[in-house]
C-alpha cells in the first residue's frame, strides 16, 4: 500500500516537473532560445526558435542554411503538427527554389494553424498580388493590416492604390462586401484627391453614401480647392444633401442643418464665438471680440450680376456693428462688398458678384473694435434674391 502510494506521489511529481519544464521553455523560446534547448533540448518550441534564429542569421550573413536547421524544423512538426513556423519555413524554401504553388500551399498551411501569423499573411499577399487573385491578395493584405499595431485602417492607403483604376473596382466592391469596415477608410483616402471622384462614387455602397459619410466633406473640400465647383455641388446635391428649391442660398431659414458644408451653413471656431440655429428660422451669433472671424458662412455658386439680401433681427442686439454680412470670391482674401448686420436688417444689402468670380463666400464676421466688446444678435426672416437687370 505505502509502494502505490509513493508511486503516484513520484508519477505525479514527473508530471509536475514535466509541465514546469513544459512552461519554462515556451516562455523562453521566442526570446532565448538557447537558454530553453539547456531546459529541454527536443521540445519543439525549442527547436523552432533556434533554427529560426540560424536561418536569420545566415540571411543576413548571405551564407548557406545549414541542413541539420531544416531537419530541426521537421522534427519539430512532427512533433507539433500545429505550429505554423515549420510552415512558414517550407515556403520560403519553396519560394526560394521557384516553386510558388508549393510555397503557397505550405503558406496556407500555416495560416490555417495561426490565423493570427502575420508572416503567413504578408506571404501569402505577397503571392496573391503577384499571382491573383487580386481579391485574395487584398483580403490577405487587410487581415496584416488588422495584426498590425495600427489596425485595419493601416491598410487603407494600400487598398486606395489599387481603388483608382477601375479595373479593379468589381473586386473592390467584393473586398467591401466581405470587409465593410475597410471602406469608409479606403473611400476616405480616395477622397483626399479630387482626381478620384469618380472611383469614390463608383465604390461607395448605400450604407457609405449619405449625407453623414465621412469621405463626402473630404471629397467636396478638395474638389472646391482644385476649383471644381460645380462637380462639388453636383456630387453634393446627388447624395441628397441639398434640395434648395431653386433658393439661392441652402437653408435660408436656418433649420436644415444635416447636408455638410460647403453648400450648407458651417459655423466658425469657438475662439471667435457662437453660431446656432435656433426654432423659428432663427440664427444666433455671439461674437466674443477678441479674434475677428467668421461666424457662419456657406459657398454659393451665383452667376455674374446684382443680388439683394434682406433679413430682421429679433429680440435686442448687442454692438450689431461688429457683426457684418459679406461676400468674397473663393481664393479671394478680402471681401468685395460687406455691410453691419444692422444696417442690413434697416435697409437691405445690395452687391455685385463680378464676371471673374465662379463661387463666392457668403461670411458672417466678427471685426473686432480697438476694445474688445461682445456682439450678439439674432437673424431672421433672411433671403437672398436677383436684382437689377438680372432679377
Amino acid at each position: 500500500m505505502i509502494a502505490r502510494r509513493l508511486a503516484v506521489l513520484a508519477l505525479a511529481l514527473l508530471l509536475a516537473v514535466q509541465v514546469v519544464r513544459n512552461a519554462t521553455v515556451e516562455a523562453l523560446a521566442p526570446l532565448r532560445p538557447a537558454a530553453a534547448a539547456k531546459v529541454w533540448a527536443g521540445h519543439p518550441a525549442a527547436e523552432i526558435s533556434l533554427a529560426l534564429v540560424e536561418i536569420g542569421a545566415a540571411s543576413r550573413d548571405r551564407r548557406p542554411i545549414d541542413p541539420n536547421v531544416f531537419r530541426m524544423i521537421d522534427d519539430a512538426a512532427a512533433k507539433d503538427p500545429l505550429a505554423p513556423e515549420p510552415f512558414l519555413v517550407r515556403g520560403v524554401q519553396a519560394q526560394t527554389a521557384g516553386n510558388a504553388e508549393a510555397a503557397k500551399t505550405a503558406f496556407l498551411a500555416a495560416q490555417w494553424r495561426d490565423p493570427r501569423s502575420m508572416p503567413a499573411a504578408y506571404f501569402l499577399a505577397e503571392y496573391y498580388l503577384r499571382s491573383g487573385p487580386l481579391l485574395d491578395g487584398l483580403k490577405q493584405t487587410t487581415m496584416l493590416a488588422r495584426l498590425s499595431p495600427n489596425g485595419a485602417s493601416a491598410a487603407a492607403p494600400f487598398v486606395a492604390a489599387y481603388a483608382k483604376d477601375r479595373r479593379n473596382w468589381p473586386q473592390m466592391r467584393a473586398l467591401f462586401r466581405s470587409q465593410p469596415a475597410l471602406e469608409n477608410d479606403v473611400l476616405g483616402v480616395l477622397a483626399r484627391d479630387a482626381a478620384n471622384a469618380d472611383a469614390v462614387l463608383a465604390l461607395a455602397d448605400p450604407n457609405h453614401r449619405t449625407p453623414q459619410s465621412n469621405w463626402l466633406p473630404v471629397l467636396l473640400s478638395n474638389l472646391v480647392a482644385s476649383g471644381d465647383y460645380a462637380r462639388a455641388r453636383a456630387i453634393w446635391s446627388s447624395i441628397g444633401a441639398g434640395r434648395s428649391n431653386g433658393d439661392l442660398v441652402f437653408d435660408p431659414g436656418f433649420s436644415t442643418p444635416e447636408p455638410p458644408p460647403p453648400f450648407n451653413w458651417s459655423f466658425g471656431s469657438a475662439n471667435v464665438g457662437l453660431a446656432e440655429r435656433q426654432p423659428g428660422q432663427k440664427l444666433h451669433v455671439i461674437f466674443y471680440g477678441n479674434v475677428d472671424g467668421a461666424l457662419a458662412s456657406q459657398l454659393l455658386l451665383l452667376p455674374p450680376g446684382t443680388y439683394r439680401l434682406r433679413m430682421q433681427l429679433a429680440g435686442s442686439s448687442a454692438h450689431p456693428e461688429l457683426l457684418r454680412w459679406s461676400i468674397r470670391c473663393d481664393k479671394s482674401k478680402d471681401p468685395n462688398a460687406d455691410i453691419a448686420v444692422d444696417q442690413a436688417a434697416a435697409r437691405g444689402w445690395t452687391f455685385q458678384v463680378p464676371a471673374n468670380c465662379p463661387a463666392q463666400w457668403l461670411e458672417l464676421v466678427g471685426r473686432s473694435a480697438d476694445v474688445a466688446q461682445q456682439a450678439e444678435a439674432t437673424v431672421t426672416g433672411f433671403t437672398l434674391t436677383r436684382a437689377g437687370p438680372n432679377a
